[in-house]
């Protein structure tokens, strides 16, 4: 759905740039955020069973589990009401993606790769720390740039740390070019 939507809009786009614009509006944090706007987490935590409640809220607060939960609530709405009967709510719901998501755009990891390739250089990325306990962790990484460290960031996940390092190296590349 998201994918022909996408076609329909960039018309010109390339599969390359369809693919990532596809892939920064269907991910975990952007199916998270659908279930949250959703009320899905909570409505999990309120159908659980009393004894359960503590647990069920541990596992709606992460972002992974809200993922799951818009996945599976899209995936049984259309074995119910089919395609036509979901596309307009799943399009919607997704809609301040797609409407944000330009050809070309990359992500900062991406990027950066793509800006190091070009200067013969290699990144890599270093977990500096990971603090918290385990379904509240943050974590700290740095990105190291033809062995210079460049960028530092913190996230919630790995992956977000290392986005936000990625996105502080470019803005010091940029500024060297």
């Amino acid at each position: 759905m998201v994918t022909a939507d996408l076609m329909r809009r960039h018309p010109k786009a390339t599969e390359g740039d369809l693919a990532w614009m596809r892939q920064a509006i269907v991910n975990d944090r952007a199916c998270a955020g659908v279930a949250r706007a959703a009320g899905l987490p909570e409505a999990m935590i309120l159908e659980a069973p009393e004894v359960h409640r503590d647990a069920a809220s541990a596992l709606a607060s992460r972002t992974g589990v809200q993922a799951d939960i818009a996945e599976a609530v899209i995936g049984a709405a259309w074995l119910e009401v089919g395609l036509e009967g979901v596309q307009g709510a799943v399009l919607a719901a997704f809609k301040p993606l797609m409407d944000a998501a330009v050809p070309g755009q990359r992500d900062p990891k991406t990027a950066l790769q793509e800006e190091a390739a070009r200067r013969r250089l290699v990144v890599v990325y270093d977990l500096v720390a990971a603090e918290g306990p385990p379904h509240q962790r943050t974590f700290e990484s740095r990105a190291l740039v033809g062995g210079e460290a460049l960028g530092q960031g913190r996230g919630r996940s790995k992956q977000a740390s290392e986005r936000a390092a990625a996105a502080e190296a470019l803005e010091k590349l940029a500024g060297a070019a």
